[in-house]
């Protein structure tokens, strides 16, 4: 499955398309009223030319005698993308059309790089303020810091006038090479900063920590499959071996997925060679295909915990299949979302984007794991609700398997599909330190609101502290929490004492993992909030059951 070494976590990456490819997604926006069905057999399609040619000039009468004739004016070309997105609800939840204005964000969030000025970024009180500036970036480089708010683009003002995350990435990403002009507010200074920054590359990572937890046991956390993500995780496992590695946890916790050709290469370094890794079937014969380890890999030896919850999908459903279903690892955590469709993302002629379900994909064992979905979209997007409110994420006896949907793995362990992945160990969610109260804190920014103020006041106390100093000896202190309330009432969040008693050690473990990403990388914020992680703890405490799995699998192959 070589060709499949390119694609998409259950989406392929983008192909070149005939003339006749291209138009066909067009032409069946038209459809306004009438969905067309695609089926899902596995043999070659019979196609009655004469039906389809029939509909689709049916869809453009329809169209044309709107256009001519309909009461009042209307713009087709919005009518067509509605068209569109109506036509697809009726096939599946995954397949989607992306209109041209967001197709490029939308891949670049998956390329692994983009043009830009090199800064994370958010909005506070209708301002754009920086995060941080991304290392070795242009604006790094140009001297822009933690806390500058953009008052100005290329002459406009944008502060105060409601800028949104999407407007953001229009006016400050572009072509490598352009020049954009920011007017920057500086703390302490009066008058504004003139800055001409020059785009460039900037790269994303997909790999946001790499540590050793011990002396023999290494940290991977992997929040998307990226177009750079094996190169990343390869490197870092190389890395890792060479500070003494001999156990891996490799942390797939609210990862949704991305490049298959990511997971299945990620496998492949885990798994000996000629193991099954994924296989994928569709109507059309060319998309169904087995992918296998093909080459050494860097850790095909040691024991393996992989972490898992309801977050974690497609993609990282398929590295978690392909080592439970080799009993390569142990995997730990809550049934994952279950995804388990491949889109082919298709290039339109406007620059628009269809990603269409072309297959399902399989286990090692044969499992397909997508779960069920109707007619209402939302019912399925929101079955962790669903979950959540039949104890699932509180009790593995909550969770019923039809036995008709039973597998085995390659060592005789009983296996289910029918719905995500479900662990070797469960771990029952955690709710008795959180609140509505601190989700209200965060979802208004009000924590990244006291940490830039803070640490721009408290800057020569962090100038010379190693993480290792500030990991076991700085705390945030109560009246530096009295502070987060005072801007979170600013922020429209009203004081609930009960739940700030509740969630007070919670909030404390939280904004130190925020503060330690800001003075030093997502390395701390992990090391820090890992602390109050379930499913990793847990996870770190079953190495010895790891080991076992990777014995037992050692012990056959000889």
């Amino acid at each position: 499955m070589s060709e499949e070494r390119k694609t998409l976590g259950s989406e392929k990456e983008p192909t070149k398309n005939t003339k006749a490819q291209i138009r066909l997604p067009i032409i069946l926006a038209l459809a306004i009223s009438a969905g067309i069905w695609i089926g899902a057999t596995f043999a070659e399609p019979k196609t009655d030319h004469n039906d389809l040619k029939a509909a689709l000039y049916k869809l453009q009468e329809i169209i044309t005698y709107i256009d001519r004739d309909y009461v009042d004016t209307v713009n087709t070309t919005e009518l067509v993308e509605h068209g569109i997105e109506k036509m697809l609800e009726e096939l599946d939840p995954h397949s989607s059309y992306i209109p041209a204005k967001d197709a490029e964000l939308a891949q670049s969030q998956l390329d692994g790089e983009f043009d830009g000025i090199g800064v994370e970024f958010g909005i506070l009180r209708d301002t754009i303020y920086v995060v941080a500036p991304l290392t070795g970036g242009p604006s790094e480089k140009l001297g822009i810091q933690s806390g500058d708010q953009i008052i100005k683009v290329d002459g406009e003002t944008v502060a105060g006038t409601g800028v949104t995350n999407r407007d953001v990435f229009d006016l400050l990403r572009g072509p490598k090479g352009s020049v954009v002009n920011v007017a920057i507010k500086r703390k302490h200074q009066a008058d504004l900063l003139d800055f001409a920054i020059t785009r460039d590359k900037i790269p994303q990572y997909s790999i946001n920590a790499s540590y050793m937890i011990n002396d023999d046991t290494g940290y991977i956390k992997i929040t998307r499959f990226a177009a750079t993500t094996y190169d990343e995780f390869k490197q870092s496992l190389e890395d890792l071996k060479a500070e003494g590695m001999t156990k891996l946890v490799l942390d797939l916790q609210g990862n949704p997925g991305g490049y298959m050709g990511a997971a299945i290469n990620i496998a492949d370094e885990i798994l000996a060679d000629n193991a099954l890794i994924v296989s994928q079937k569709g109507k059309v014969n060319r998309y169904n295909q087995k992918a296998y380890a093909m080459r050494p890999g860097v850790f095909e030896d040691g024991s393996v915990v992989v972490l898992i919850n309801e977050g974690s999908a497609s993609a990282s459903e398929i590295v978690s299949g392909a080592l439970q279903d080799n009993d390569r690892a142990l995997i730990v955590g809550r049934r994952s979302f279950g995804k388990g469709l491949v889109q082919m993302p298709i290039d339109l002629s406007d620059g628009a984007e269809l990603r269409l379900t072309i297959a399902r994909y399989y286990t090692p064992s044969g499992r397909s794991i997508q779960k069920p979905y109707g007619d209402n979209p939302d019912e399925y997007s929101m079955d962790w609700i669903n979950r959540f409110e039949h104890g699932e994420f509180f009790s593995a006896d909550s969770i019923h398997f039809n036995d008709s949907l039973k597998y085995q793995t390659t060592k005789g362990r009983t296996v289910y599909g029918g719905g995500g992945i479900m662990p070797d160990y469960f771990v029952p969610m955690d709710t008795t330190m959180t609140s509505a109260y601190v989700n209200r804190l965060f979802g208004t920014d009000t924590h990244r609101e006291f940490i830039l103020d803070y640490l721009e006041d408290n800057k020569k106390k962090f100038e010379n502290m190693s993480f290792e100093t500030y990991y076991n000896d700085f705390e945030v202190s109560d009246k530096m929490l009295q502070e987060v309330i005072a801007i979170g009432e600013k922020n429209k969040v009203k004081f609930d004492k009960k739940a700030f008693e509740k969630s007070k050690a919670y909030l404390k473990i939280l904004l130190k993992a925020h503060m330690g990403r800001n003075i030093y990388d997502d390395n701390a914020f992990y090391k820090v909030i890992n602390d109050i992680n379930e499913i990793y703890l847990q996870g770190i405490k079953l190495f010895d059951e790891a080991e076992k799995l990777a014995f037992k699998q050692d012990a056959v192959s000889e």
